[in-house]
């Protein structure tokens, strides 16, 4: 699955580029919520989730980058988002945050830095529906692709075969269609595309091209 991250959008012409994703083989549209605080930017928060929702009915996918992210799962749910994943280094009680995003019915993620070893997933592997690896150090857009990300999703598949865990990867940082074909290779379920595809000359044909790239 694709999910093009609308970081990348023009927020001049944002209706236009959310019809684009609507025509596309987008599955889900990713949303990057930064604070300010947990990273060194600042993005945008539930208002522009709730545009975004009138304007489509792809899912959702709202990756909080912000600290005590637990206080707005509510909100978030209510705004449209479909799924919430959240930093494991942003709450305290990751257990319990991951249990109120399943009361709230949206899909349950966590997300590790590039520093955070999988080993931190071993208690709570099989009670979330996603895990969202960081190829890129989170806060901007446009940055180079860690190459040791693959090394760890690779790790984190393993995991979630030997705990029969129903769990996806998603991966977030990068990515391109110059890596795609490695990091669905290596377990990936999930890729977040947001510069390679708003600058792409034609984002329809790259959105369906990093879509559908074969494993290696």
């Amino acid at each position: 699955m694709i999910a093009p991250s609308i970081l990348s959008a023009s927020f001049g012409n944002l209706e236009k580029d959310i019809q684009m994703l609507n025509d596309s083989e987008a599955d889900w549209i990713h949303l990057d919520i930064m604070d300010g605080v947990f990273v060194p930017n600042i993005s945008f928060g539930i208002p522009v989730v709730n545009a975004v929702n009138k304007l489509t009915d792809k899912h959702l996918d709202a990756h909080l980058m912000i600290i005590n992210p637990e206080n707005y799962f509510e909100a978030f749910a209510k705004a449209g988002a479909d799924s919430i994943s959240f930093h494991i280094e942003a709450t305290n009680h990751v257990h319990r945050a991951v249990q109120l995003l399943k009361n709230l019915k949206v899909k349950a993620g966590i997300v590790l830095n590039p520093h955070s070893p999988v080993s931190l997933l071993e208690n709570i592997i099989t009670e979330v529906d996603f895990v969202l690896i960081m190829s890129v150090n989170p806060g901007f857009g446009g940055q180079a692709f860690i190459e040791e990300s693959y090394k760890k999703i690779k790790a984190l598949k393993q995991l979630i075969k030997s705990n029969h865990s129903k769990a996806l990867i998603q991966v977030d940082g990068g990515v391109n269609l110059q890596n795609s074909t490695k990091l669905y290779a290596a377990g990936a379920d999930i890729l977040v595309a947001g510069n390679a595809v708003f600058s792409a000359p034609n984002p329809v044909q790259m959105i369906a091209q990093i879509r559908n790239t074969k494993k290696a």
